[in-house]
Formats: structure tokens, sequence, C-alpha cells
């Protein structure tokens, strides 16, 4: 197999410390790193120090006569597989935001044809501006890829979103990058997402605050590791995922259908926020007020997830459902682990304040063996992309 190439930009800020010990790990997975030490970067570690760990030169000057004789930011960004920015620093977004070319780092980003991925570090006031939202949202419609930042204290003093990913997590997500439509390639992946909507009369429902975000990034990051991914999604304002077969339903009885039409599979995700009860009987016309309010008897909902875990005939080798709890989070993840017989459990807490409902970030805890795994706060899609990798591990019988 063809060793895989890394091309790491140091960005300033204190968190450059963290990017010797992401050589040390990228390089114990096999994986080839040059790296770019930009002038800011210098200030928190040396040339030396990555020259020991990458095996490799180290290029800091864009105006160096020897390697720009060759047009070295051009081949530094065309000889990689994959170009990582750790730290990414408010200045360095803003800068590839805006195109331009001041320094080796910005020329290389500029040039390169290959996958970039940035993992931001900088101050919460600072992460937290519009300014910096805007860049990042620019970035993210040219493609550019995140990890990070998460929650936690500063060396300015102050607590809050701005953290570096720690380096297990990014290269987590480096190898997900490395390994896009490959390691799930030939798999058969189901996954449900949205909340249902249960018909009370033909213009009410009963419903829940489930944005369905979770969901389709989890059918997202499975289809970009290869595999066939058919998303059964409830009511939701969010566009198909690119790749994938979306299967769009209102009630959690069609929802259930649209999931045993797509078996067999290899795996089913369960991410949607079924109802739990709908109506005993819709009204077939819209009830009017008559001075108080109709009587609304509710029978249980068919639980899809249950149901898809009992299978005795094709039941999927991995089935993973999700835990929305407000309180008791674990405890309650490990009871319906037990309860509805699936093999993983993601918990992930939804009461007040959390965000979680509507919102872009996730924190939640991987229940699966009796052991609950805390995984930090991260966007979405960083959350998807880390299960995605959770499952290609598991598929082929590695523990992740």
């Amino acid at each position: 197999m063809t060793e895989r190439r890394v091309l790491l930009i140091v960005g300033g800020g204190i968190a450059a410390y963290k990017t010797l010990e992401l050589v040390r790990l990228l390089r114990k997975d096999g994986v080839a790193v040059r790296a770019v030490l930009t002038e800011d970067g210098a200030h928190f570690v040396t040339a030396l120090s990555l020259a020991a760990l990458t095996e490799d030169k180290v290029y800091q000057d864009l105006f160096s006569l020897t390697d720009e004789s060759e047009m070295g930011h051009i081949r530094l960004s065309r000889e990689a597989d994959l170009v990582v920015v750790a730290p990414a620093s408010a200045d360095r977004l803003a800068r590839m935001a805006a195109g331009l070319a001041g320094d080796l780092a910005d020329a290389v980003l500029l040039a390169t044809d290959k996958p970039v991925l940035v993992a931001p570090a900088m101050n919460v006031r600072m992460w937290r501006h519009a300014a910096t939202q805007r860049n990042l949202a620019r970035l993210r419609v040219d493609g550019i890829a995140t990890v990070g930042p998460t929650e936690g204290d500063m060396a300015c003093g102050e607590y809050g979103m701005g953290r570096m990913a720690e380096p297990v997590v990014i290269v987590e997500a480096i190898r997900a990058a490395l390994t896009t439509g490959t390691r799930l390639a030939g798999v058969r992946a189901l996954v449900t997402s949205g909340p249902t909507h249960e018909a009370i009369d033909p213009v009410r429902y009963i419903a829940n605050r489930s944005s369905g975000k979770q969901g389709h990034a989890i059918a997202d990051a499975l289809a970009r590791l290869g595999a066939t991914v058919t998303l059964v999604s409830g009511p939701t304002a969010l566009a198909d995922p690119s790749g994938v077969t979306t299967v769009r339903v209102e009630s959690a009885r069609a929802m259930l259908a649209a999931c045993e039409a797509a078996l067999p599979a290899d795996v089913a995700v369960c991410a949607a926020a079924v109802a739990d009860w709908r109506p005993a009987e819709a009204a077939t016309a819209k009830l009017k007020k008559k001075g108080k309010a109709p009587p609304l008897a509710l029978v249980e909902n068919p639980d899809i997830l249950a149901t898809l875990a009992a299978r005795k005939k094709g039941r999927p080798r991995l089935v993973v459902g999700f835990a929305a709890e407000t309180e008791n989070l674990v405890a309650n993840a490990c009871a319906k682990l037990a309860k509805k017989r699936c093999d993983w459990i993601v918990a992930n807490e939804v009461g007040a304040g959390t965000g979680t409902f509507g919102g872009d970030d996730n924190t939640v805890h991987l229940v699966r063996d009796g052991a609950a795994e805390a995984w930090p706060r991260a966007t979405k899609a960083e959350v998807a992309a880390r299960l995605a990798e959770r499952i290609a591990d598991h598929l082929a019988g590695r523990r992740a």
C-alpha cells in the first residue's frame, strides 16, 4: 500500500506545541508528514523539533532561493494527499477565506489541489466573533473541512469554545479524510434521521424538536467512507446528502416500513427522534373549536430500533441507536441498550441550555460492551465522522 502523505502547516498560538504529539501519532499510524512552519508558529515550536519527528526537511520561507527555484510552494501543495493546518488561528482562517498569498503557508493553500483540514484554535471571544464565523462559513463552502475547536480552559485564563482539538481527535479526522471512499466500500448502511409527524387531523400533528442534522451528517459520513447508504428521513428542512438514497416519510409507521424495505443492510444507525405515541385515530377533517379541547387518545408507535435489533433473519451486523436524554444520561443509555438489544447506543443530552436540538454541535457518549466513552463536544459533522470511523473499525474487526 502506498504511504499516505500529510503536509502539516503549523500555525501560531500556544496550541502549536500539540503538533509535536500530532506528528508522533501520525508517524505511528504509518503516515508520512512534511511540515511547513509559519513565522508565528516558530514562536512556539522549533524547526529542529519538527524535523526530528517528521524525519524530513521543514519548510519556512516563501522566498527561499533553493526551495523556490523548484517552485517549492507548488510542489509541496501537490505532493501531499492531505493538507492540515494546526493550529488554525483566527488570522490564518481570515487569510484563507480572503485568498491571500503573503507567506509560504498562504501560497501552499492557494496552490493545492488536495483536500484541506483545519484545526481552529483561538480565544473564545475571537471564535465567537461574527467575522470568524463568516470566514468559517466561507471556507466550508469552499470545501475546507474542520475539526474542533472544543470547550475548556485557555492559556489566556478564560474558559469557553476555542481550544484546539486534541491530537488523537485530529488524527481520527485525518484518517477519515485519507480513507474517504474506501473504508466502507461494499458496506450497505441504513440511517434514520429527523422527527416523525403523527397526524391529529389534516393540518395538525404531534412532533418533536429534532432537526435531523445529526442523522443526515451520519449518512453523509458513511457515504464518504464508501458505504452504500439509504437515509430514511422524517420531515426536515435539510437537503438530501450527496451520494445517498433518501426516502422521505412522515410517520413512525411509514419510517419502519421504509427501513424494512431497505434491508438487507450491514449497518443500521437509528438517529431519528421517532414519536413514542400517535393519535389512535386521526380526524379526516380539520377539528374545529367547540369551547373545549377534544379528547386525544394515544397509542404506542412501533419501536424501530428494537424491531431491527430483534430480527432473526436479515438483522444488520451492527445496530446503533440514539438516546436523547434530559437527565441521568449514561444510566438511561445503558438501560436502553439492554432493553432494545441493539449493539451500541450514542447518548446525547438534549435538556434546556444544551443547544443539541436544532444546533450544530453535540456532546455524546458512546455506550457499548457495558462501558460509556465520553467524546468531547464537537460539531455534528465531526461526531458523525468519528462514529463512521468507529463503525468501519468494528466491521474490520478492530477495537478503537
